[in-house]
Protein backbone atom coordinates (compact mmCIF):
# COMPACT_ATOMS: atom_id res chain seq x y z
CA UNK A 1 0.00 0.00 0.00
CA UNK A 2 1.53 3.63 -0.81
CA UNK A 3 2.28 6.27 1.33
CA UNK A 4 -0.70 7.84 3.20
CA UNK A 5 -0.47 11.39 2.01
CA UNK A 6 0.00 14.36 4.80
CA UNK A 7 -2.40 16.96 4.67
CA UNK A 8 -4.11 19.78 7.04
CA UNK A 9 -7.94 20.74 6.59
CA UNK A 10 -7.81 24.88 6.70
CA UNK A 11 -10.30 27.35 5.86
CA UNK A 12 -10.19 28.71 1.96
CA UNK A 13 -8.44 31.90 1.26
CA UNK A 14 -9.30 34.10 -1.60
CA UNK A 15 -5.26 33.37 -2.79
CA UNK A 16 -6.44 29.81 -3.33
CA UNK A 17 -8.58 30.49 -5.95
CA UNK A 18 -6.25 30.27 -8.79
CA UNK A 19 -5.42 26.54 -7.21
CA UNK A 20 -8.85 25.69 -6.80
CA UNK A 21 -10.14 26.92 -9.94
CA UNK A 22 -7.21 24.06 -11.63
CA UNK A 23 -9.03 21.54 -9.38
CA UNK A 24 -12.46 22.54 -10.56
CA UNK A 25 -11.68 23.07 -14.38
CA UNK A 26 -9.94 19.12 -14.05
CA UNK A 27 -13.36 17.58 -11.91
CA UNK A 28 -16.09 18.90 -13.87
CA UNK A 29 -18.20 19.35 -16.89
CA UNK A 30 -19.28 22.79 -15.84
CA UNK A 31 -16.64 24.05 -13.69
CA UNK A 32 -17.36 27.17 -11.44
CA UNK A 33 -16.21 30.23 -12.26
CA UNK A 34 -13.30 32.49 -10.37
CA UNK A 35 -16.45 35.34 -9.67
CA UNK A 36 -18.47 32.38 -8.34
CA UNK A 37 -15.87 31.09 -5.98
CA UNK A 38 -15.15 34.93 -4.79
CA UNK A 39 -18.88 35.15 -4.59
CA UNK A 40 -18.81 32.28 -1.78
CA UNK A 41 -16.70 34.93 0.48
CA UNK A 42 -18.94 37.53 0.92
CA UNK A 43 -21.46 35.49 2.59
CA UNK A 44 -19.68 34.11 5.73
CA UNK A 45 -23.01 33.56 7.76
CA UNK A 46 -23.83 31.36 5.03
CA UNK A 47 -21.23 29.81 3.03
CA UNK A 48 -17.70 28.00 4.39
CA UNK A 49 -15.35 26.77 2.06
CA UNK A 50 -13.05 24.17 2.96
CA UNK A 51 -9.35 23.77 1.61
CA UNK A 52 -7.31 20.15 2.21
CA UNK A 53 -3.23 21.39 2.12
CA UNK A 54 -0.60 18.91 1.18
CA UNK A 55 2.11 19.15 4.29
CA UNK A 56 4.88 21.01 3.48
CA UNK A 57 5.70 24.74 3.81
CA UNK A 58 4.21 26.10 0.63
CA UNK A 59 -0.12 26.30 0.94
CA UNK A 60 -0.48 23.55 -1.96
CA UNK A 61 -4.65 23.04 -2.45
CA UNK A 62 -5.07 19.28 -3.31
CA UNK A 63 -8.83 19.40 -2.47
CA UNK A 64 -11.79 21.77 -1.08
CA UNK A 65 -15.36 21.69 -0.17
CA UNK A 66 -18.06 24.52 -0.21
CA UNK A 67 -21.22 24.27 1.54
CA UNK A 68 -24.24 26.29 2.92
CA UNK A 69 -25.91 26.73 6.53
CA UNK A 70 -29.59 27.72 5.90
CA UNK A 71 -31.55 27.25 8.85
CA UNK A 72 -30.77 24.10 10.35
CA UNK A 73 -29.65 22.36 7.21
CA UNK A 74 -26.26 22.00 5.68
CA UNK A 75 -26.21 22.29 1.43
CA UNK A 76 -23.03 20.65 0.22
CA UNK A 77 -22.25 22.57 -3.05
CA UNK A 78 -18.90 21.58 -4.58
CA UNK A 79 -16.06 19.27 -3.26
CA UNK A 80 -12.87 17.86 -5.11
CA UNK A 81 -9.92 16.44 -4.95
CA UNK A 82 -6.52 16.55 -7.34
CA UNK A 83 -7.38 13.73 -9.63
CA UNK A 84 -4.31 11.87 -9.01
CA UNK A 85 -4.84 11.96 -5.23
CA UNK A 86 -8.69 10.56 -5.34
CA UNK A 87 -9.47 7.44 -3.48
CA UNK A 88 -7.17 8.34 -0.57
CA UNK A 89 -9.92 9.31 1.84
CA UNK A 90 -9.24 12.86 1.26
CA UNK A 91 -12.78 14.01 0.10
CA UNK A 92 -14.28 11.51 2.79
CA UNK A 93 -12.12 13.64 5.30
CA UNK A 94 -13.24 17.06 4.08
CA UNK A 95 -16.88 16.14 4.31
CA UNK A 96 -16.55 14.63 7.38
CA UNK A 97 -14.97 18.08 8.48
CA UNK A 98 -17.49 19.63 6.91
CA UNK A 99 -20.34 18.01 8.97
CA UNK A 100 -18.77 18.40 12.58
CA UNK A 101 -18.25 22.44 11.16
CA UNK A 102 -21.91 22.48 10.52
CA UNK A 103 -23.22 20.78 13.28
CA UNK A 104 -21.12 22.89 16.06
CA UNK A 105 -23.25 25.97 13.66
CA UNK A 106 -26.63 24.73 14.52
CA UNK A 107 -27.34 22.33 11.32
CA UNK A 108 -29.03 18.75 11.72
CA UNK A 109 -29.37 17.27 8.55
CA UNK A 110 -27.49 17.68 5.33
CA UNK A 111 -28.14 17.85 1.93
CA UNK A 112 -26.51 17.40 -1.62
CA UNK A 113 -27.10 16.72 -5.72
CA UNK A 114 -24.47 14.80 -7.41
CA UNK A 115 -24.74 13.47 -11.18
CA UNK A 116 -26.92 10.31 -11.51
CA UNK A 117 -23.33 8.92 -13.45
CA UNK A 118 -21.13 9.69 -10.77
CA UNK A 119 -21.45 6.43 -8.64
CA UNK A 120 -18.11 7.12 -7.00
CA UNK A 121 -19.35 10.27 -5.33
CA UNK A 122 -22.83 8.45 -4.61
CA UNK A 123 -20.80 5.59 -3.29
CA UNK A 124 -18.79 8.09 -1.13
CA UNK A 125 -21.64 9.76 0.44
CA UNK A 126 -24.09 6.18 0.93
CA UNK A 127 -20.38 5.08 2.75
CA UNK A 128 -21.05 8.32 5.04
CA UNK A 129 -24.46 7.74 5.67
CA UNK A 130 -26.42 10.11 3.21
CA UNK A 131 -29.42 8.33 1.28
CA UNK A 132 -30.84 8.98 -2.36
CA UNK A 133 -34.09 10.49 -1.26
CA UNK A 134 -34.79 11.53 -5.02
CA UNK A 135 -33.77 12.73 -8.42
CA UNK A 136 -33.75 16.05 -10.37
CA UNK A 137 -34.72 15.31 -14.10
CA UNK A 138 -32.17 17.41 -16.30
CA UNK A 139 -30.68 19.07 -13.24
CA UNK A 140 -27.03 19.02 -14.72
CA UNK A 141 -25.82 20.64 -18.61
CA UNK A 142 -22.54 19.54 -20.66
CA UNK A 143 -24.13 16.49 -20.71
CA UNK A 144 -27.76 17.28 -19.49
CA UNK A 145 -28.68 14.27 -16.68
CA UNK A 146 -30.66 13.87 -13.98
CA UNK A 147 -28.86 14.66 -9.91
CA UNK A 148 -29.98 12.20 -7.34
CA UNK A 149 -30.33 14.00 -4.47
CA UNK A 150 -28.81 12.72 -1.26
CA UNK A 151 -29.69 13.63 2.71
CA UNK A 152 -28.20 12.66 5.59
CA UNK A 153 -30.82 13.09 8.17
CA UNK A 154 -31.09 14.85 11.30
CA UNK A 155 -30.08 11.05 13.47
CA UNK A 156 -27.57 9.94 11.18
CA UNK A 157 -26.36 13.66 10.97
CA UNK A 158 -25.42 14.32 14.58
CA UNK A 159 -24.37 10.58 14.82
CA UNK A 160 -21.59 10.70 11.97
CA UNK A 161 -20.99 14.87 12.94
CA UNK A 162 -20.44 14.36 16.26
CA UNK A 163 -17.34 11.95 15.96
CA UNK A 164 -14.15 12.67 17.04
CA UNK A 165 -11.97 13.26 13.78
CA UNK A 166 -10.02 15.61 12.35
CA UNK A 167 -10.50 19.48 12.87
CA UNK A 168 -9.63 22.63 11.98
Amino acid sequence: MGKKTDYSIDFMKKEDIDQVLAIEQASFSMPWSKNLFLSEFRSPLVSTLLVVLAGGPARFVIGYIVFWLVADEMHILNLAVLPELRRKGIARELVLVGLKRALQKGAKRAFLEVRASNIAAQKLYSNLGFAGISIRRDYYDIPVEDAVIMALEQGEFQSIAGREFRDL
